[in-house]
C-alpha cells in the first residue's frame, strides 16, 4: 500500500491556508465596509458642514461681488467723465496760450516796430548829414 501522510499533511496545510485566506477576505470585506461607512458619514458630515458653514459665505461672497461690480462700474464711469472733462480743459488751455502767444507776438510786434520807428528817427537827427548840398559834379562822380 500507498503511504499517503505526505500527501495528508500537504492537503491540510494547503486546507489551513486556505481558511486564513478566506478568513483574511472576509477581514479585509469587514474592513472595507467599514472605511466606506466612515466615509459616507463624512460625507455628509461634509455637506452638513457646507450648508450651515460655506453656503451662508458664499452667499455673503456673491453680495460683495456684485457691490464690487457696481463700484468698478461706478468708478468706469467717473474715471470716462473725469477723463472728457480733463481733455476738455487741456483743449481750452491750448487753445487760451495759442490765443494768447498770438495777442503777445502782435503787441510785441507792434511795440518793436515803434521802437524801431523812434530809433531811426533818433539816429536821423543824430546823424543828419551836413547842410551843404553835394555838388552836381561830386554828385556825378560818387
Amino acid at each position: 500500500m500507498v503511504d499517503l501522510t505526505t500527501t495528508n499533511v500537504l492537503l491540510g496545510i494547503i486546507a489551513a491556508m486556505s481558511v486564513i485566506v478566506g478568513l483574511a477576505v472576509i477581514g479585509l470585506a469587514v474592513g472595507g465596509l467599514m472605511v466606506y461607512r466612515k466615509v459616507l458619514e463624512l460625507g455628509q458630515l461634509v455637506n452638513d458642514i457646507e450648508a450651515r458653514q460655506i453656503a451662508p459665505l458664499r452667499h455673503k461672497l456673491d453680495d460683495i461681488l456684485v457691490d464690487v461690480k457696481m463700484v468698478t462700474a461706478r468708478v468706469s464711469d467717473q474715471t470716462e467723465r473725469v477723463d472728457h472733462v480733463i481733455s476738455g480743459t487741456m483743449d481750452r488751455v491750448d487753445e487760451t496760450a495759442t490765443r494768447v502767444r498770438t495777442s503777445v507776438r502782435e503787441k510785441v510786434a507792434a511795440a518793436v516796430g515803434v521802437a524801431r520807428g523812434v530809433r531811426a528817427v533818433i539816429e536821423s537827427i543824430l546823424h543828419q548829414p551836413s547842410r551843404h548840398e553835394p555838388s552836381a559834379g561830386a554828385a556825378g562822380r560818387a
